[in-house]
């Protein structure tokens, strides 16, 4: 059984209580007073930030969503979190990647197509190597129609809001995958629409 004091894991204690700040283990009287009792918690409110930071930094990122092509999903003004895309990348996610046509700028849309898959549009609806797609995510008219094959190494992406979405593989073309860095896992802002994103 472990218990934590402080950002601190003491093997094989059992919780006790020898004065009202002390729990976890048996510890001695204190004979530094106040002040080093304040420097303990400072101490370990820092390590513990270190720690953290440390386990956190370069594979979580938070990001404002500043248009329109996700909605509802998505909607300007939400900020999210994402994970570096360390593993595969499936369809459904909605990744963050390099815009091939402005430098420096980054898009958010969801994964349709996988390598070496056949997307098409027929009839405002989504097929994958010719089966209909389940597209849950779709809000709008699915346009302009027609067939588009997704190299090896780059993946097809859409809005969610199908006609507000204008830099999407049906004008920007598949996505390396080598630009896909991001895939959001959550919104924490605004609070009231916070949680996991699917």
């Amino acid at each position: 059984m472990f218990y934590l004091r402080i950002g601190v894991v003491l093997p094989n204690t059992t919780p006790t209580r020898n004065d009202g700040l002390r729990y976890g283990v048996e510890l001695p009287e204190a004979t530094e007073g106040v002040m080093g009792r304040k420097r303990g918690l400072i101490a370990g409110a820092v390590g513990t930030a270190l720690l953290v930071g440390a386990a956190v930094r370069g594979v979580v990122r938070r990001f404002a969503i500043v248009e329109a092509s996700m909605e509802p999903t998505l909607s300007s003004g939400d900020w999210v979190f994402a994970r570096r895309t360390t593993g595969g990348i499936e369809r459904g996610d909605i990744v963050i990647f390099d815009d091939p046509t402005v430098k420096g700028r980054q898009l958010v849309k969801r994964v349709i197509g996988m390598p070496w898959e056949r997307v098409g549009i027929d009839g405002g609806r989504v097929t994958i190597n010719g089966a209909l797609l389940a597209d849950r995510w779709a809000h709008g008219t699915n346009s302009p129609e027609g067939e588009w094959q997704v190299p090896g190494d780059h993946v097809w992406v859409l809005g969610d809001n199908r006609v507000g979405s204008m830099a999407d593989s049906r004008t920007i073309g598949p996505v390396p995958l080598n630009t896909v860095n991001w895939v959001v896992v959550a919104r924490y802002w605004p609070s009231s629409r916070a949680g996991r994103i699917a």
